[in-house]
Order: structure tokens, then sequence, then C-alpha cells
């Protein structure tokens, strides 16, 4: 997307911080209680969230998270983590990305910030030397997905280990 498409939505993209940890936290907790019953309370949830993402926005650089504003109000996130590959022979790039926590508020939703979001991650993994970028798409976001290049694939198998 270009810069004259972002000043359109008037919105700004910008690399978290640590200091980010609390509000990204309640994103979470936001996106993820709206998709399913949820077993920990907010405040328990929000602060063990916060924690965990203080330690990957202040540590090196396999995690990565974008926040999309809109006049000054974050209004979506998206994570990104770097996986190594075992070194090979070949020019085969040896990393993928994995996209998650993909989140834009109900409010800013259809308004492109998705693709926006997107974009910046994409350029990021693209100067990372990524082969592949890898995630687990909702029905309402495939075509978001698809729209920037993504494709399903034959050649990949899962196995959801159970409790």
């Amino acid at each position: 997307m270009e810069s004259e498409e972002w000043r359109a939505l008037n919105a700004h993209v910008r690399r978290a911080t640590v200091a980010d940890a609390p509000m990204l936290a309640h994103l979470r907790y936001a996106f993820r209680s709206s998709v399913g019953a949820v077993s920990e309370g907010e405040s328990a949830f929000v602060e063990r969230c916060r924690l965990w993402m203080e330690e990957r926005l202040g540590a090196d650089d396999r995690w990565r998270c974008w926040i999309a504003e809109q006049d000054g109000v974050p209004v979506g996130n998206l994570w990104a983590q770097l996986i190594e590959k075992i070194p090979n022979p070949t020019t085969e790039p040896e990393q993928h990305a994995y996209l998650t926590n993909f989140y834009v508020t109900e409010a800013a939703r259809g308004q492109g910030i998705g693709s926006l979001l997107l974009a910046v991650a994409l350029r990021w993994c693209e100067t990372r030397g990524v082969h592949a970028v890898i995630l687990w798409p909702t029905e309402q976001s495939r075509s978001l997905y698809l729209r920037h290049g993504f494709a399903a694939r034959e050649d990949l198998l899962e196995l959801l280990i159970e409790r």
C-alpha cells in the first residue's frame, strides 16, 4: 500500500515497543475472548500476557510487532516470529516467518487497516530473507491473505495435539 493510500485511511503503522505491552495485552484479550470461551480472568490474563510481550519486544529481533493507529488511537496489531531453518548448502533462504495475533478492532475493520499492517509485515519479511510466511487464517481473513499473494498448499501437514 502506497503512502498516499495510508494518508487516505488516516492511519499509521509503527513498530511496537516494550511500553506498548500493556495495551497490546488488552488487545490480545479482546481478540481471543471474542472467538472462544474464556478460561482465565481478564486481569490475570492481561498481566501474564503483558510480561510475555515485554520480554519478546525487548529481546532480540526474532519477534516483531506492529501497531496500526488512527488519529493516534491503536486500532490493530500484527505479530511476526522468525523461525530458523537448519542450514543447507543451497541458495534457499534459511528462515521462515510466522504471522500471528493479527487483530483489527471491529470499528476499524473494512477500511484497509489489515492490508496496511500485512503489507508492512511482508516488507519486513522480505528484508529479513524469509523463505516462506506461514499462518493460520480464519474464514473471515482468508480473502485478505489471498489478495496479498498467499496460497493454500497441499504439501503441508498438521497434527493437533489434543489435551
